[in-house]
């Protein structure tokens, strides 16, 4: 299947006008939450958007002198853990840089506007690689992703004392805005630097600092005040030499929302919203959520979701559903976790899946591995194949990917398919090195590729034209 419209254009033109008319279905009357098949859920807004041919400018990978290049890069995302643990980290950070910051989001001196803010769970982790030994004498199950009390981290920290480990600011939300901050200030380009925020939780200790100072280097400002007396959370990945993860989560403050004043004004100076769907997991933080994408509606702001995890979906499958139909413009997922919003079994495409889902939210992003992408778009789902690249770490490849789409958005790209192949090339970046952030000479790269070959399309401001057919 083959789609495709008229012209090709850079804008992606947003309507920005009062609701659908509810639809005839019988089921429009109900409230909206799980959509009913073989129907089409009134939604706020929609995209109107062209596509057009296969930009072979993106499909191409890096060369092996490139790969040389982004390897010498240095590489500030991680240190050594026990300096983030004992407050140290380097350069010298002193606790009035962090007031100086957060006084400058919510007075006349910071940004006008926000092009992202990212709501989520702030949440430094510690990597390290371990035998299976060691987690048989701490009875911790290989492969697998647990939440762990207080005691149990200090318990398997202190086990990891004589091993080698780091420190990150850490998280699904922070890899995609790390990833999109370095498109967003790439010196290669003629574009304007994207102004990239992110709201959380984080305590009042070494580590929420640890997390602030390291988002901050990497052009992400971290606007939320710390929680006095709280405890930054964290998540220990444990990798075993079969390349296997396990993972221990330790939810801290990080599980901690409030729609304050101070984040109710962040919400009405952004451009776009991006809700962390591991949020959803806490009951008390969904009013919060409710409430920042009302705002960002009110404001003409565009709102993304993530899925984040399948049995976070399924646990949350009403409250998820409440949101993204209700307010979404752009839905995050892979494979699985599409299926499971659409309540599809592993049976079903993903492709139908993307389809199903296109027809609530404006604009579904798919991913589904080493098979490619899609794009879905008014009940249709345009391919994204995926780039050539030998995979190293497939961790982090999905966040990757949702920075892609964002920033082809946020530089007014319409050519989805063009705007997809970026999408994929960042992800194979990611999965062809050690390690989950998009590094700065890769950006580099791929920014100005993508400003080479949406330079070279033509410009048309009247979207309004847009037809979608399929062949």
């Amino acid at each position: 299947m083959a789609l495709a419209s008229t012209t090709a254009s850079r804008l992606i033109t947003r309507r920005l006008s009062a609701p659908l008319p509810p639809s005839s279905s019988p089921h429009s009357s109900a409230p909206r939450r799980a959509a009913p098949r073989g129907g089409a859920r009134p939604r706020p807004r929609g995209f109107a958007v062209r596509w057009e041919g296969t930009p072979r400018a993106l499909l191409g990978g890096f060369s092996e002198a490139d790969a040389e290049d982004a390897s010498e890069d240095e590489d500030e995302d991680e240190e050594d853990a026990r300096s983030a643990l004992s407050g140290g980290p380097s350069p010298p950070h002193h606790e009035r840089d962090d007031v100086l910051e957060l006084a400058a989001a919510s007075s006349s001196s910071g940004p006008e506007r926000w092009d992202v803010l990212g709501l989520g769970q702030a949440m430094v982790d510690f990597s390290g690689m371990v035998d299976d030994e060691f987690l048989e004498r701490l009875g911790i199950e290989k492969g697998t992703r647990k939440v762990v009390n207080h005691e149990e981290r200090g318990r398997v920290l202190r086990a990891m004392d004589g091993c080698t480990y780091k420190a990150a600011a850490g998280g699904s939300l922070s890899n995609s805005l790390v990833a999109l901050a370095r498109l967003g200030s790439s010196r290669t380009t003629s574009y304007p630097e994207l102004r990239i925020a992110m709201a959380g939780s984080v305590g009042s200790d070494p580590l929420g600092s640890f997390y602030r100072q390291k988002l901050r280097r990497a052009n992400v400002q971290f606007l939320s005040k710390p929680v006095k007396d709280g405890t930054t959370g964290t998540v220990i990945v444990l990798t075993t030499p079969d390349a296997q993860r396990t993972m221990l989560a330790y939810q801290g403050t990080s599980s901690t929302l409030a729609y304050d004043s101070d984040l109710a004004e962040l919400v009405s100076k952004s451009n776009l919203l991006v809700v962390e769907g591991y949020l959803f997991e806490f009951a008390h933080t969904i009013e919060a959520i409710k409430q920042a994408c009302e705002d960002a509606k009110k404001n003409g702001a565009l709102i993304a979701v993530s899925a984040s995890d399948v049995s976070c979906i399924k646990r949350c499958h009403s409250d998820f559903w409440d949101i993204v139909g209700n307010y979404a413009d752009i839905l995050f997922a892979n494979a699985n976790e599409a299926r499971a919003f659409c309540e599809l079994t592993s049976e079903e495409s993903t492709m139908s899946a993307a389809r199903y889902l296109s027809h609530s939210i404006p604009l579904v992003s798919v991913t589904d591995g080493m098979h490619g992408s899609y794009i879905g778009v008014k009940g249709e789902a345009i391919y994204i194949p995926p780039p050539a690249c030998i995979p190293v770490d497939t961790c982090g490849a999905g966040d990757a990917y949702a920075s892609g789409i964002l920033y082809g958005i946020l530089r007014g790209a319409s050519d989805l398919k063009g705007i997809g192949l970026l999408a994929a090339q960042v992800a194979a970046v990611v999965v062809g090195q050690q390690g989950t952030r998009l590094r700065v000479k890769d950006a580099d790269r791929l920014a100005e590729a993508f400003e080479f070959h949406f330079d070279n399309l033509e410009c048309c401001s009247d979207a309004g034209t847009d037809q979608v057919t399929n062949s």
